[in-house]
C-alpha cells in the first residue's frame, strides 16, 4: 500500500490560543486544507465540482488530540478516502509532527451533494473515477 497523501503546514502564531497550544478549531482548518489539497493534486477544482452539479459535504468529524503543537512547529497533515458501499465515504487524517508525534487524528464521514436535488449522489466512488485525472490518489 502507499503513502497516504500529506501537506506539510507551519502552526503560524495567531492560530494558537492564549496557553500557546494550536486552537482546537484550526485542527480542522488544517484537515480541510489538505482534503481540498487531494482534490487539486487529482485533478479535481471547486469550480470543475459546480460545473458537474456536485459539492463534497461533511457528515461527521471526529478529532481526537494527541500531542499539543505550538507556533513554529512543522506539520505534515495525511489524507487517505476508504470507499464502502451506499452514499458516504470515510476520511482518514493524521496530523503528524515531523518527528513522527502524532498530534491529532481525525476521522470524517463525507459524501457528495447533488447540487439541485440536494441529496447525496447515490455512487460517490464511481463519480470521484469519472471527476478525478489522478483517481489513484483516492486509492480508486
Amino acid at each position: 500500500m502507499s503513502e497516504p497523501f500529506s501537506v506539510r503546514i507551519s502552526v503560524r502564531g495567531y492560530e494558537t490560543d492564549v496557553q500557546g497550544h494550536l486552537n482546537q478549531s484550526v485542527y480542522l482548518q488544517y484537515a480541510e486544507h489538505a482534503r481540498w489539497s487531494l482534490l487539486q493534486a487529482a485533478g479535481i477544482t471547486q469550480a470543475g465540482l459546480i460545473a458537474t452539479g456536485v459539492g463534497p459535504v461533511a457528515l461527521e468529524t471526529t478529532i481526537r488530540y494527541r500531542r499539543e503543537l505550538l507556533a513554529g512547529d512543522e506539520v505534515d497533515v495525511t489524507c487517505a478516502f476508504e470507499w464502502g458501499g451506499g452514499k458516504t465515504f470515510r476520511i482518514q487524517q493524521t496530523i503528524l509532527k515531523t518527528d513522527g508525534t502524532i498530534a491529532a487524528e481525525i476521522t470524517a464521514v463525507g459524501g457528495l451533494l447533488d447540487l439541485k436535488a440536494r441529496r447525496l449522489v447515490a455512487d460517490p466512488q464511481d463519480r470521484f473515477k469519472q471527476l478525478a485525472d489522478h483517481p489513484g490518489l483516492f486509492g480508486l
